[in-house]
């Protein structure tokens, strides 16, 4: 994976529309989940990422800032985010539920 040929997302584009699905990357630039719904915009937005399953079954919703997550467009203009924390890290953390 090339970062130099990505481009940080701009605050005014952390919404659904454009982070749905969008596929997160851990430290070692393995894939570790995807992003599954946002409430709120910009980098205080909630963003709920699926962690882990596979085709989306068994996996564990988790509830994390739009901040503590580097989103970017890639070369072809895919939205994908990269984090430092690990696939273990994200199970580890409480398991969101809609209210």
């Amino acid at each position: 994976m090339h970062l130099s040929k990505h481009t940080k997302l701009p605050g005014e584009e952390l919404t659904e529309a454009v982070l749905l699905d969008a596929t997160i990357y851990g430290p070692d630039a393995e894939e570790i989940g995807s992003v599954s719904h946002v409430q709120g915009s910009g980098p205080g937005a909630n963003v709920v990422v699926d962690v882990g399953g596979f085709l989306g079954i068994g996996a564990k919703p988790v509830a994390v800032s739009a901040s503590e997550l580097n989103f970017m467009r890639d070369e072809v203009g895919a939205v994908l985010a990269f984090t430092t924390w690990t696939e273990e890290e994200l199970k580890e953390m409480p398991e969101y539920r809609e209210a």
